[in-house]
């Protein structure tokens, strides 16, 4: 309940927040505890809400009642060290002690070593297209406890709730395990264990599947990109998942660059060594997702704000962008984004004094970084090896 309770999250159809939860932990575990012995315990409907895409698209987040988060969060607790023995260390998503950034030395790593044609991948809406039948045969498999697979099955079948212009709608759950849940990455993990194996099983291949949750690659020797292509056609529908046509290509790395977690992989030629190297930097949609959250904060509707809460609110959002794109060569493309963030601010500054000083020279780079305490990008290499 703790972990729950900490990661805090909107509340559910019924409406409990997780602050009325900790306020009655000892009278609330005590009848969940009565409903799980009795097996009366019945997971609530999930809430559908959609987040905006960059591309103008919309995709589903289900946001389960509290009470069902930590029921998630123990079957989470119980599953996962089962689950991991047998993950693949290709996986990077959703796994203790890995993140995004050693799925990216991965790729670089393949890439030196001459696995320069990529399959870059899409699925379509993977999450709420998962086979549940499917995914509960490979629960079962590692899990012979019946109580746990019947919870298991209870999540993935619970209803999904929507509510448009003051009226809900019911919709049974028959695929899918929704982006929200608790228990869903590890779930999403499983369903693609055997894809990661399936490749990096097979020396004979002489390829490498780097994934992170639904995001992968699949890097291989020159001239062997086409016929690994095919066979992932073939295992997309025997899991009777979607391949993105459009957004799945096969990219020769020699003559073109790809993209992968939010950053931009290209070939480049140092101009001190002449050498070519693999080169890594946030992409332009990277750099625009900043942009768009700091406008956000920093707009005409604003101006109300004191000037240390609306830079508190920038700094936030700068620090958490940096720390997930602090990696490879972002050294130029944090410079340009320091320039454009230190140049909204004094903008913001000088329309909410109605300035008629000079807008560089009254609110300068030293005023805004030492007075305003404006958070600075790093402005090093972010070398990780």
């Amino acid at each position: 309940m703790k972990a729950v309770v900490a990661n805090g999250g909107a509340a559910g159809m019924d409406g409990i927040t997780t602050e009325q939860v900790k306020a009655g932990a000892e009278e609330f575990l005590n009848a969940l505890q009565a409903q799980l012995t009795d097996r009366s315990y019945q997971p609530g409907p999930v809430k559908r809400v959609w987040i905006p895409k960059a591309e103008g698209k919309q995709r589903p987040l289900g946001i389960p009642n509290v009470v069902d988060r930590i029921v998630q969060m123990a079957l989470l607790i119980l599953l996962q060290p089962i689950f991991e023995a047998d993950f693949d260390e290709g996986s990077f998503g959703y796994r203790p002690g890995r993140q995004a950034h050693q799925a990216l030395d991965a790729i670089r790593d393949q890439l030196r070593q001459g696995r320069t044609e990529v399959v870059d991948a899409d699925l379509s809406g993977y999450f709420d297209t998962i086979d549940h039948a499917g995914l509960l045969r490979l629960v079962a498999g590692r899990v012979s406890d019946g109580s746990i697979l019947r919870l298991v099955k209870l999540f993935l079948k619970a209803p999904i709730v929507e509510e448009k212009n003051g009226k809900r709608s019911y919709h049974p759950n028959d695929r899918g395990t929704p982006q929200g849940g608790v228990l869903s990455p590890l779930l999403a993990n499983l369903y693609l264990n055997s894809l990661d194996h399936g490749v990096n099983d097979h020396p004979e291949l002489d390829a490498k599947l780097i994934r992170y949750a639904d995001d992968f690659v699949l890097m291989c020797r020159p001239g062997s990109g086409g016929a690994m292509l095919e066979r992932l056609k073939k295992y997309v529908a025997a899991k009777r998942l979607t391949l993105n046509e459009a957004k799945t290509r096969l990219v020769n790395f020699q003559q073109d660059s790809f993209r992968f977690l939010g950053f931009d992989f290209a070939w480049r030629r140092s101009p001190r060594t002449g050498n070519r190297f693999v080169h890594v930097e946030p992409s332009p949609k990277a750099r625009l997702h900043l942009r768009e959250a700091v406008r956000e904060e920093l707009n005409h509707w604003t101006k109300h704000r004191s000037c240390a809460e609306a830079v508190r609110r920038v700094n936030r959002i700068t620090r958490g962008w940096s720390n997930y794109y602090h990696y490879g060569h972002s050294t130029r493309v944090f410079g340009r984004q320091q320039v454009w963030l230190q140049n909204r601010v004094r903008r913001w500054l000088w329309r909410k004094y109605d300035c008629t000083h000079g807008l560089f020279s009254f609110f300068t780079d030293e005023r805004l970084l030492g007075q305003y305490q404006l958070w600075s990008l790093p402005r090093t290499c972010a070398w990780r090896r």
